[in-house]
């Protein structure tokens, strides 16, 4: 009997037609008549490369919300082995490209392509959580007791903004010194100090800084040889002093002590216009921050942190406060008051949608913005440490790391599950200001002058 023939006993019933017979599928015979589109073939043929793209970004995303993002590498890579047509989309500079926005929060490359950009920011966190750096010393402090106040970095420069109203410029990660900006030393003046620099704005192109007096002046980058311009000029008697000040390419924004109802004032950056005035989170601090003034010691009081989101985070020693950007009017979407003593405001900073601050105990919290809920929380400081009063602490963070500045140097956590990592091996006594990106940390401390940590050299 052929392989093709109905087996015995499976013969057509008395009344059933031939036609009707023939068309039905027989037992114990493979069927020849499926689709082609349902028969089995090799997984070159079957997944279309969008198809795959999107797996390899699902694929990313979860193994960096469950394991962090230094597990996402490995998970797509492992992708990549399953067969020819898979291990294509490896040069997808599309899949690439929203990796990189979407693990790194990077949406501009400084490499050739989006796959050399992706391996930077990989490998850089990874000497970042390992705490492989090159360190460099840039500058001595100076004889005439001229401490640093602010600290700005970008991709290419370190701006240091310092007590006398001047900022230095340098290029990174050399160290070289490009120019010093100076604002115009015969403006009138309220307070001894009322030209120490309150913040700096530091793009690719462009610098702004203001000083606590309430002035805004603008250097660019390229003609750093041209005196600084005043953009804006400010106004103690009425807007207080200016605590701090910080933005981006899009807005400018000062956290004002001085006037009740008057804590923030929002300029559009490209216009140099202001569009928004109001907020009560400095009402507290109005007295203090006019003796900023006079008293450069006074502790920090306020300090602004601009997100990508187009929101804004204030800090004062009592509460916290959102600021939404996008509105024309602005909004405070959320306000929070800080218990346990208040915040060491200085330790204040905000990086890829979370903020930072460190209570009067130093425990540093770790918050999502702009809800400000937990997430994360460790302690800073050892018990013997936290007996002696309450502690000043310089903080900063970046994408995903929390650095704070304590007697024994500065110390490194993960910010997500705020798991301590390590200590940097240079001891640089007490820094009074510092920043840092998802590359550099830089930090000043008046022994020793100013310091920078390159983690994408190695």
């Amino acid at each position: 009997m052929s392989s093709g023939s109905p087996p015995q006993g499976r013969g057509r019933g008395e009344g059933e037609e031939e036609g009707a017979s023939s068309s039905r599928p027989r037992f114990g015979r493979r069927r020849t008549d499926y689709p082609s589109s349902s028969r089995p073939r090799s997984a070159d043929a079957v997944w279309p490369e969008h198809f795959v793209e999107s797996v390899s970004i699902r694929v990313a995303d979860e193994a960096a919300r469950f394991e962090g993002r230094l597990a996402a590498a490995p998970a797509v890579v492992a992708m990549f082995q399953v067969c020819s047509t898979w291990r294509a989309v490896s040069r997808s500079e599309f899949l690439w490209q929203v990796l990189c926005r979407r693990i790194w929060s990077c949406r501009r490359r400084s490499l050739p392509s989006w796959r050399e950009e992706y391996v930077r920011l990989h490998r850089t966190a990874a000497n970042f959580r390992a705490g492989r750096s090159a360190y460099f010393s840039l500058l001595s402090p100076p004889t005439d007791d001229l401490p640093c106040c602010r600290l700005a970095l970008s991709d290419r420069h370190l701006a240091a903004g310092f007590l006398d109203g001047s900022v230095r410029l340098f290029n990174v990660p050399a160290g070289r010194l490009l120019a010093t900006f100076r604002a115009d030393p015969h403006r009138d003046r309220l307070g001894r100090f009322s030209q120490a620099i309150s913040g700096i704005v530091l793009l690719d192109n462009r610098l702004a800084f203001a000083s606590q007096d309430g002035d805004v002046h603008v250097a660019e980058l390229s003609a750093p040889r041209e005196a600084p311009r005043r953009a804006l000029v400010g106004n103690l008697m009425v807007d207080g002093t200016m605590v701090d000040f910080t933005g981006n390419a899009r807005w400018w924004v000062g956290l004002f002590a001085g006037a009740p109802g008057h804590s923030w004032r929002v300029w559009d950056a490209a216009m140099e216009l202001l569009i928004f005035v109001g907020g009560g989170l400095m009402d507290s601090a109005a007295v203090v921050g006019w003796h900023m003034l006079t008293d450069i010691m006074k502790p920090v009081v306020g300090r602004a942190r601009i997100l990508e989101q187009g929101v804004v985070v204030g800090c004062s020693t009592s509460s916290m406060e959102v600021l939404d950007l996008d509105g024309v009017t602005g909004t405070i979407l959320n306000q929070r008051e800080l218990r346990h003593g208040g915040a060491l405001v200085e330790s204040f900073d905000a990086g890829d949608g979370r903020v930072m601050v460190v209570d009067s105990r130093g425990v540093a919290t770790v918050k999502e913005v702009p809800a400000l809920t937990e997430v994360s929380r460790f302690p800073t400081l050892r018990r013997s440490e936290r007996q002696h009063g309450s502690p000043s602490l310089e903080g900063c963070m970046n994408w995903g790391y929390a650095l704070v500045c304590i007697s024994r140097g500065v110390h490194v956590w993960d910010a997500i599950t705020g798991e301590y990592l390590y200590v940097f091996r240079q001891r640089i006594g007490m820094a009074t200001a510092m920043a840092a990106s998802d590359r550099y940390v830089v930090a000043w401390a008046n022994d020793t002058g100013l310091h920078l940590w390159d983690f994408g050299a190695l």
